[in-house]
């Protein structure tokens, strides 16, 4: 079974907050990585796992025919308002309804670590792309560099996850994400850094923002609002800047592989 029933469900609380403030956080890694893959215009480009289509739109901007899929109907509602001409469907990222070799460019920014199975994930954004097209996977960087990796540390002792349950930002040590690309049969051609900060103006805004995204939904489905809210409280407040501002600063990393000639998938 894949991820796209339970993920669908705890992304779809409040998708317009998710669409208009967390989701434009990301912002950076988007641009910095569709930089990295120009030239994009006239290419097929999907984004999978591709939430409120921002970078959707976004490659849109720079000339691509695009694509994209997401576990959450009332996120993709949103990406169809912000790109109507756009091939967007809901499905789940380890079970893409594409045929084989249907896009010149494949995206995933942080959403395979959301997958039951990441390495199947990964061996479908391999499946989808063209004979010499790439794939480019996003994700949280070095969980030492992520300030916010305080936060999913307290989320993990109020709702700890079953025994073989990779940490939210485990696919982020070195070599994981490259080891699941190689294994899809991709050949990994270029990587890169981003930092990027989460910031907010006050403890009630960043209650809603964070409140819009799937992990902590879950949490508080388990512990109950106030104790999820206490220790996002905590957390923001041992990482407020010497200026009072409330802000996690992180880094975040891209991997593009490509797909060879003689790669056919399994």
């Amino acid at each position: 079974m894949g991820s796209a029933k339970a993920q669908g469900e705890l992304w779809g609380n409040d998708p317009r907050t998710w669409a208009d403030f967390q989701e434009a956080q990301m912002d950076p890694i988007y641009q910095v990585t569709l930089d990295a893959l120009e030239p994009l215009a006239g290419q097929a480009v999907l984004d999978a796992g591709c939430g409120a289509g921002l970078a959707v739109r976004l490659a849109a901007d720079r000339g691509a025919v695009v694509a994209g899929l997401d576990a959450c109907a009332p996120l993709l509602e949103i990406a169809r308002d912000r790109t109507p001409g756009g091939d967007l469907r809901t499905g789940d990222i380890e079970d893409l309804p594409w045929a084989d070799g249907s896009f010149d460019v494949v995206t995933a920014f942080n959403s395979i670590q959301y997958a039951t199975d990441p390495a199947a994930a990964a061996r479908e954004l391999a499946r989808v792309c063209r004979s010499g097209g790439r794939v480019a996977v996003a994700v949280w960087g070095d969980p030492a560099r992520c300030e916010t990796e305080a936060l999913f540390a307290r989320l993990k002792t109020l709702a700890p996850p079953p025994p073989g349950t990779p940490a939210p930002l485990g696919i982020s040590e070195p070599g994981v994400l490259e080891g699941l690309l190689e294994k899809a049969g991709l050949t990994v051609m270029a990587d890169g850094e981003v930092p990027a900060s989460l910031c907010y103006a006050d403890h009630e805004q960043a209650w809603t923002a964070h409140t819009s995204a799937g992990p902590l939904q879950k949490v508080i489905e388990i512990a109950g609002a106030k104790a999820v809210r206490r220790a996002l409280h905590d957390v923001l407040e041992a990482d407020r800047k010497p200026d009072g501002q409330l802000r996690q600063d992180n880094v975040f990393r891209y991997v593009i592989a490509t797909r060879s000639e003689e790669h056919t998938s399994e």
